[in-house]
C-alpha cells in the first residue's frame, strides 16, 4: 500500500507555503495518516501555539485545591502563564501572571497561599481580585489611576469539578463542547466532588505532544508493546472495549475481565475504588481524566508542548478526601510512575526519533469493523482536528 509522498523539512526550521499546512485528501481517503512533517516542523508547531493551544481549555487543578481566601495555582501554557485564584470573595478568577508594570511575571510557583501578589521587581502589589493595590512612588506620576492597571483576566470555568482556563475569550463554553459528558464521568467516578490532590508528577518527554496523546487514545498496542501494557490487558474484557469520538471530546471505556482477583501485584479482597473498570475522558486538545480498574484515585494526564519535538507530561493523582488508600490504590499510582508511565514514555521517544526518518512519510490507520477494540479510529479523529485547527476551522 503506497501514498503520496511529502516531502521531508531535515530542519523543521524550513518557511513553509500553504500546501505545506494540507493534508491530501486522497490520502485522507485512503487510510493515511498525518503526514510526519505535522510531528516536528517548527512552523506547524508555532501555529498550533496560537490556533489550538492559546484557544481551548487547559486543565489546571481540581477545585477542591482552592479550599480557601488566598489559595492560588499557576498553569503554564507554552510560554504564557496564568494565575487562579480564589479571592476572599470565595470567587474562583484566573489572571495573566504578569506585572502591569514592566512585565516581570508575579510568582513561579505552582501552589500557594497569598492575600496578595507582590512583583518582586518594584513592588506592584495585587489583590486576589486582581485590583492593583499598591504602587510605589506612582503619585508622583500626574493622573496616575490604578484602577486602570489591575490584572488583566482570563476566563475560568470550573467542569466536572476540575478548574479550566482559556486565552481565548471568544472561545465557547466547555458543557457546550462536551454536552453530556458530566453525567458520564460522574458515572464512573463516583468521589468527584470529593477528591484531593495526592501526587502530581511532571516528566520532560523527547517527543511532540501529538504523539503522547496519539499513544493514549488507541488500545491497539496493549497487548504487543511491553509487559506494563500486558499486566493492565488482563485486567480489561476487551471484548467489550470501546473508542468513541465524540466531536471536541472522546471516551475509551472497558469493562473489567471476569474473575480477578489482584492488580496491580495486590490481592483486591478488601479494597476500595472508584469502578472496576478502565474509564477515560477526553477533551480537546490535550487534557484526559481516567479511572483506572480498582484504584480508588482519579487521575489527570496532561501533555504541553515545550517545542516542536519537547513536551512535558503532567500526571495528576487524586483520591477521595478522608479516605485512607487502600494498597492497590498505592500500588497503581506505583505502577504508573515506575513502569506503564516510562513503557509509554519510551514508546513516545522511539516514535519520535522513527518520524523524522527518510523511510517515512506517513501511517496507515488500523480501522475495520473486525477491530473495533483494537481501532486507531481516536488517533484518526484527533489528526483531523488538529489539522482543521491549524487550518483556521473548528469542529469535529
Amino acid at each position: 500500500m503506497t501514498g503520496p509522498a511529502h516531502d521531508h523539512d531535515s530542519t523543521g526550521e524550513a518557511g513553509m507555503d500553504g500546501a505545506d499546512l494540507t493534508w491530501d485528501a486522497g490520502a485522507q481517503k485512503a487510510g493515511f495518516s498525518l503526514p510526519a512533517r505535522f510531528f516536528y516542523d517548527r512552523d506547524i508547531f508555532e501555529r498550533e501555539c496560537t490556533d489550538i493551544f492559546y484557544k481551548s481549555w487547559q486543565l489546571v487543578a481540581h477545585i477542591n485545591e482552592l479550599d480557601g481566601p488566598g489559595a492560588f495555582v499557576t498553569l503554564d501554557i507554552i510560554d504564557q502563564s496564568v494565575i487562579v485564584v480564589r479571592g476572599a470573595d470565595g470567587v474562583i478568577r484566573a489572571f495573566h501572571n504578569v506585572c502591569r508594570h514592566r512585565g516581570n511575571r508575579l510568582t513561579e510557583e505552582r501552589r500557594g497561599v497569598s492575600s496578595a501578589f507582590v512583583c518582586g521587581y518594584h513592588a506592584w502589589t495585587y489583590g486576589t481580585d486582581g485590583a492593583l493595590r499598591g504602587a510605589p512612588k506612582t503619585d508622583a506620576i500626574p493622573g496616575f489611576d490604578r484602577s486602570c492597571f489591575g490584572l488583566v483576566p482570563v476566563r475560568v470555568e470550573v467542569f466536572a469539578s476540575f478548574i479550566f482556563v482559556n486565552l481565548d475569550d471568544g472561545a465557547k463554553p466547555i458543557t457546550e463542547m462536551a454536552p453530556g459528558a458530566e453525567v458520564l464521568i460522574r458515572s464512573h467516578m463516583p468521589d468527584l466532588d470529593t477528591l484531593e490532590l495526592i501526587e502530581e508528577v511532571d516528566v520532560p518527554v523527547a517527543a511532540n505532544w501529538k504523539v503522547i496523546q496519539e499513544n493514549s487514545i488507541e488500545g491497539y498496542h496493549f497487548e504487543y508493546s511491553g509487559p506494563e501494557h500486558k499486566q493492565l490487558a488482563k485486567l480489561i474484557d476487551f471484548s467489550g472495549y470501546r473508542l468513541t469520538p465524540h466531536g471536541e471530546w472522546w471516551t475509551y471505556i472497558g469493562p473489567p475481565k471476569p474473575g480477578t482477583t489482584e492488580a496491580y501485584g495486590v490481592p483486591l479482597e478488601g479494597a476500595t475504588w472508584q469502578t472496576d473498570g478502565f474509564f477515560n475522558f477526553g477533551l480537546w486538545p490535550n487534557a484526559t481524566l481516567y479511572v483506572f480498574p480498582y484504584a480508588d484515585m482519579v487521575g489527570t494526564f496532561i501533555m504541553t508542548p515545550t517545542g516542536p519535538e519537547t513536551s512535558t507530561l503532567r500526571f495528576g493523582y487524586y483520591g477521595p478526601k478522608g479516605r485512607a488508600q487502600s494498597e492497590v490504590t498505592k500500588a497503581c499510582v506505583r505502577w504508573m510512575n515506575e513502569d506503564l508511565g516510562p513503557e509509554d514514555i519510551r514508546l513516545n521517544v522511539t516514535t519520535q526519533k522513527g518520524l523524522r526518518s527518510l523511510g517515512y512519510q506517513h501511517g496507515v490507520y488500523l480501522i475495520g469493523d473486525g477491530v473495533t477494540n483494537r481501532s486507531e479510529l481516536l488517533v484518526r479523529h484527533f489528526h483531523h482536528l488538529c489539522h482543521r485547527a491549524i487550518n483556521g476551522s473548528s469542529g469535529a
